[in-house]
């Protein structure tokens, strides 16, 4: 289900508008029947989870969509996805653009980083030049129906703040409808982007990193428009399964997890097995809709 115009109108609000990442259907479910109004479908989670792969580009565009089509299809939240440098030039952006809208995500973030792309929190980034960036965000901004564009630069690491600042404005001018300046360092450096992007600006909370931490009241006052949690889901629920096959290796039973483990018939409603077994119930039948047995002569004229 398309969800662009639902995203639009979150974003017209005041405030923020938080997006969890999810790695796979089930935490998409997870993070909409928090309550949260979106969710980003992450990269480097998909990568984590889906292929045990660190996030070094290695996931190609079909894996990634396979994954993304079914965060689509299990939440009714707009969908944010990563698509990573759009895997390749300009022409596969046009068909990262097509394919990322044919599975109803909402918006889509292209980076500019070399290809292949590293995690932005690691060491060693390489951004393309300039010029070629803004083809790509053109060529995004037309191939597009209604999918925003979130165009992120790396560039603070290799170039510095003001470089940051100018690819920021440029992207804005080619088409970009929102703006990723990721891992800034200080605090400081992170307040100070929102006032001098002309774009909405979007937050990438990764945490453990040299990135700040902020509430997200903080990221509202500064002037961002998103932030999200990429990383959050896959390591919490990563550190929940390694804990608990430790206990199981060490008391050889699975009794102490009990507490722990997610309730029966929790696991049953978020899976909407309700919905399912009503689907094996004969409807019921409707008087004003008698069977064909019952219905007068009349009504079985032609007229």
């Amino acid at each position: 289900m398309m969800t662009t115009s639902v995203l639009k109108a979150l974003l017209a609000q005041p405030g923020i508008l938080p997006a969890p990442g999810a790695f796979d259907a089930l935490t998409a479910r997870l993070v909409e029947d928090a309550g949260f109004q979106a969710v980003y479908a992450s990269g480097a989670g998909i990568a984590n989870a889906q292929f045990a792969m660190p996030d070094i580009g290695l996931v190609t565009m079909t894996e990634m969509v396979d994954v993304i089509r079914r965060i689509v299809a299990a939440v009714k939240i707009p969908v944010i996805a990563d698509a990573d440098t759009g895997y390749g030039a300009v022409r596969n952006v046009v068909r990262a653009v097509e394919v990322y809208e044919a599975a109803g995500v909402a918006a889509i973030q292209v980076e500019d980083q070399v290809t292949p792309k590293v995690c932005g929190h690691f060491s060693g980034k390489q951004v393309i030049p300039i010029d070629e960036m803004l083809k790509k965000i053109r060529a995004a901004a037309h191939a597009r129906c209604e999918m925003l564009i979130i165009a992120r630069t790396d560039c603070l690491a290799t170039d510095g703040f003001d470089e940051a600042l100018r690819r920021g404005n440029l992207f804005a001018e080619a088409g970009a409808d929102l703006v990723l300046v990721e891992a800034p360092t200080t605090r400081d450096e992170a307040a100070a982007l929102p006032g001098k992007i002309s774009a909405p600006l979007v937050y990438n909370m990764t945490e453990g990193t040299t990135t700040p931490l902020f509430a997200h009241d903080e990221l509202a006052q500064m002037g961002y428009k998103i932030v999200i949690h990429p990383s959050l889901t896959v390591r919490i629920a990563a550190r929940a399964v390694q804990s608990a096959l430790a206990v199981l290796q060490k008391t050889r039973s699975s009794e102490l997890l009990l507490s722990v483990m997610l309730d029966w018939d929790e696991r049953q409603r978020l899976t909407r097995l309700d919905e399912w077994d009503r689907l094996d119930s004969p409807p019921k039948r409707r008087e004003e809709n008698p069977p064909f047995g019952a219905r007068s002569a009349s009504s079985l004229l032609i007229k």
